[in-house]
């Protein structure tokens, strides 16, 4: 059976349509590591300010950025080279930066991490330079790695596009492996032979479900929901059998509950996503030299007499659009959003536009989602 081009063009709309319908139905198992965090197991922000030397030229202008000679002095001193006063400094090589870094759980001293490296004054350029030795402070001062090594630059070059020439960003380096550990955070993972779980997103169907499934799994009693967020959950007492368990655990498949309806929308380039189908209700709404009306009924559908059929009620939707007079697009549907925004596009409305109405939609009540403009 050989099937044409132009008929597989024109069937494919409706194959991805019952594709997207099938997919929004159906609902599959998570890993519980997706879904949620064990709480105190997370990363920790470090920073520290340092110092790149043995760049080619491209360092701060000194005289535009005296905390760069300050800071030179001082690591001068404190190797004991002593400069005679009012010695005038002209660094071109040398570039003040800031160095950061996330400190993994459960890191322990000796272990490496990767750092970035961002000059923080008028440094042209970080390409060919040297860190050298940087404390990395945690959020209460303490110096919890030690960084150091060669910046490297990603993608150093330049494109050309027509009459434009782009360079890339050079004042921004890394490190793979600069840092050492030399301090490990203490973490109280499961004292009291108990750990909270995290949802990712408050959501108490969800929660109910992740109670439900561990108990099946581990047996009664061992997960309780405090909110709609922490689930509190009884561990082993050895810490090996804890690890052991928390790895069955985070492998857990659990079904979650259907999130609420959300839309977002991009106000430049007019990209609307939903995360569901989403419904409106009937509404009018009138922008400029655009109309937009829908209408739903309710028509009831009585079964033969003496049958044992239901009433059937079903609802007809008509949304009409209009931008100028004369010009109508009708379509009869579902009141779907999805149709309200391919209606507007098909008659040119503008990202501005389609902000507008949504809004006017949600403010009216119409539009039973969460819109989110970004």
């Amino acid at each position: 059976m050989n099937i044409s081009m132009p008929s597989v063009k024109r069937f494919l709309p409706i194959l991805l349509g019952a594709l997207c319908i099938a997919a929004a139905g159906s609902s599959h198992a998570e890993r519980l590591k997706d879904l949620a965090s064990i709480q105190g197991v997370r990363q920790n922000q470090l920073m520290g300010y340092g110092l790149v030397v043995g760049l080619d030229g491209s360092g701060d202008q000194t005289t535009q950025t005296p905390f760069t000679v300050q800071s030179v002095v001082s690591m001068l001193q404190n190797m004991g080279v002593n400069l005679p006063p009012g010695a005038s400094l002209q660094l071109k090589n040398v570039a003040a930066v800031v160095v950061t870094s996330s400190l993994p759980a459960f890191a322990q001293p000796g272990q490496t991490l990767d750092v970035t490296v961002s000059s923080m004054g008028n440094a042209k350029s970080l390409r060919g330079g040297t860190l050298v030795m940087t404390p990395l402070k945690g959020a209460d001062g303490q110096i919890y790695a030690m960084a150091q090594g060669n910046v490297v630059v990603g993608g150093v070059g330049a494109s050309s596009a027509g009459s434009r020439t782009t360079i890339n960003h050079l004042s921004v380096g890394r490190i793979s492996a600069g840092a050492t550990v030399e301090r490990a955070v203490p973490t109280a993972l499961g004292q009291d032979n108990m750990v909270q779980l995290e949802l990712n997103d408050s959501d108490f169907s969800t929660a109910s479900r992740v109670v439900d499934a561990i108990n099946r799994r581990f047996g009664p009693d061992t997960a309780s929901a405090q909110d709609g967020r922490v689930i509190r959950v009884r561990t082993p007492g050895s810490s090996d059998a804890r690890v052991s368990f928390l790895g069955a655990l985070e492998s857990l498949p659990v079904t979650p509950a259907q999130t609420a309806a959300k839309v977002i929308l991009n106000a430049r380039t007019g990209s609307v996503v939903m995360n569901q189908a989403v419904t409106l209700d009937s509404c009018a709404v009138s922008h400029g030299n655009l109309s937009v009306i829908i209408n739903t009924e309710n028509t009831p559908s009585q079964p033969a007499p003496f049958s044992q059929g239901q009433t059937v009620v079903t609802q007809n939707s008509q949304i009409e659009i209009k931008k100028e007079p004369g010009q109508v697009m009708l379509l009869k549907a579902g009141t779907s959003l999805a149709e309200v925004v391919k209606a507007l596009n098909a008659i040119g409305a503008t990202p501005q536009d389609l902000l507008a109405i949504l809004q006017a939609m949600k403010a009216a009540g119409s539009l039973r989602a969460e819109l989110e403009v970004i």
